[in-house]
């Protein structure tokens, strides 16, 4: 699933390999590196895609002051919906995009900057 809105546009991809050519797509279509997020359900996953992929992790710019201490207190799933609703997803599709997550998929997030 692929959704595009005003604020974002997210595409679920099977692996990390898939992950690198999708920043490697939305780089070439004019996002800027600063605004492409990869998420896994793992941390370290997460951090690997990232590094490889030269893409963002959802951090506290996106986040916020308050939801970056909540997420200290959060289980994995709550925090990865969390993190996906500050980048401008509804709740439902927080809650899709985690489930996809579960799976073991890798979820890619751009934006257009401001």
């Amino acid at each position: 699933m692929s959704t595009t809105n005003s604020k974002a546009y997210a595409k679920v991809v099977e692996n990390g390999i898939q992950a690198v050519e999708t920043v490697k797509e939305l780089r070439e279509a004019d996002y800027l590196a600063k605004d492409i997020f990869v998420l896994a359900h793992s941390e370290d996953r997460t951090d690997r895609i990232a590094d490889k992929a030269h893409a963002k992790e959802i951090g506290l710019k996106e986040e916020g002051v308050f939801d970056s201490v909540a997420n200290l207190f959060r289980s994995r799933g709550d925090e990865l919906r969390a993190k996906i609703v500050s980048v401008g997803f509804t709740e439902a599709e927080a809650d899709f995009y985690e489930k996809e997550l579960d799976k073991g998929k890798v979820l890619v997030i751009a934006q257009r900057g401001e």
